[in-house]
């Protein structure tokens, strides 16, 4: 017959129970006191996936250091909440695997809030993890509709969706007088999403003719097939919704093959290395929520960054720094770092001014006015050609 002896822990913490019963409100301060110790005295740790590797690895630096701009001035003026933050971020490389695991390392390291976000067939299946942990999402850039159609009350954009990108884009070719327009993408969400909306937004009476979606392949070193479909077309405008590194080759050998029609890309398109990969990009035009450089207000703003990183902001920079902010904003109104109280705050935003204007979320988490305006390369470089006002 054998005999169970009660572990000696086991009693002394029943003992301590029954007294917390007896002297309730001192024995919880006991009892919490080093977790709240350690949860009020620490630093709040912001999460952030952006390329830091792989064929977008140029834009983590812009949205990286941006972020960390914000909060180093946060921190030097208090923190939130008396307590200072801590940026901490992971590579999402464009890549929906990579992305999945940087997610989970964020969630694991405690981020409280997760301000990234850059592809968005990268940052979509990182939505589930951060909302079965309950931290809020503030995305700085990805864009594609499907971030918002999941309906996750954690999830929140801060860039125009890929819906309201897609009906600058038709003002745009509107106002040109387009006649024929070839659309082609990646068949990632969110160069396929801008994609199918302005396919289908095409052919109104009297407006541009849509002349056939086309689809590429991301990566590869030659787009001939994809040329020749286009120029069977004959269009005199070409709307590519991907990146940057295939839409200089497209454009590299759309014009080698002898199309003499103009070329329009998504905001997927800006960046600097544009006109080394096409070899020359003048005159191309981009969808773009505004880059620091067009923005008249940002001009200090520019030279604080150049000062702390001896480099250019470029795409995404502005917002990642507001998405910081805005977190910030929302820690300190919700007055926790609890993930449902901060989402409440976060909805509760009215007025909060960002690079792009006064916040006010819509019901879907998505902003009121998506922001677009119309960019031209210029020298190598995109400058605002119309605000699309």
């Amino acid at each position: 017959m054998s005999h169970h002896r009660t572990p000696r822990r086991f009693l002394c913490l029943s003992a301590l129970a029954v007294a917390c019963v007896l002297t309730s409100s001192s024995c919880n301060a006991g009892l919490l006191a080093d977790d709240v110790k350690k949860e009020d005295g620490g630093p709040i740790l912001l999460g952030m996936a952006v390329p830091q590797s792989g064929s977008t690895a140029e834009v983590g630096p812009y949205m990286s250091n941006a972020a960390q701009l914000a909060v180093d001035e946060i921190n030097a003026k208090g923190g939130v909440l008396g307590r200072k933050l801590k940026l901490q971020v992971e590579d999402e490389a464009c890549d929906p695997k990579t992305a999945t695991a940087a997610a989970n390392k964020l969630v694991s390291a405690g981020v409280k809030v997760s301000v990234g976000g850059y592809c968005s067939g990268a940052t979509l299946p990182t939505l589930p993890i951060f909302d079965r942990h309950r931290i809020p999402m503030i995305i700085p850039a990805a864009n594609s509709s499907e971030l918002v159609d999941q309906q996750l009350k954690h999830v929140f954009l801060i860039n125009g969706t890929g819906r309201q990108q897609s009906a600058a884009a038709l003002e745009w070719l509107d106002k040109e007088g387009a006649e024929k327009v070839v659309v082609l993408h990646d068949n990632t969400s969110y160069s396929k999403d801008i994609a199918v909306r302005t396919e289908a937004g095409l052919d109104k009476t009297g407006g541009p003719e849509a002349s056939g979606l086309h689809t590429i392949t991301p990566g590869e070193s030659d787009y001939g097939p994809a040329v020749t479909s286009v120029l069977k077309d004959k269009p005199d405008y070409v709307f590519f919704t991907g990146y940057y590194q295939e839409g200089g080759l497209l454009i590299k050998q759309l014009r080698q093959a002898g199309y003499t029609g103009k070329f329009l890309g998504a905001d997927g398109l800006v960046d600097p290395k544009l006109a080394q990969i096409a070899g020359d990009a003048e005159g191309v035009h981009a969808t773009m929520t505004q880059t620091p450089d067009t923005l008249p207000q940002a001009k200090g703003w520019i030279a604080a960054y150049k000062k702390k990183f001896k480099a250019d902001p470029g795409p995404y920079s502005t917002q990642s720094y507001d998405a910081v902010r805005l977190a910030a904003e929302a820690i300190e109104q919700a007055g926790s770092t609890d993930g449902a109280a901060i989402v409440k705050a976060l909805e509760a935003v009215d007025g909060f001014q960002l690079f792009s204007g006064p916040l006010k979320f819509t019901p879907e988490h998505t902003l009121s006015n998506g922001g677009f305006v119309i960019l031209v390369n210029n020298g190598g470089r995109f400058v605002l050609k119309d605000n699309l006002q």
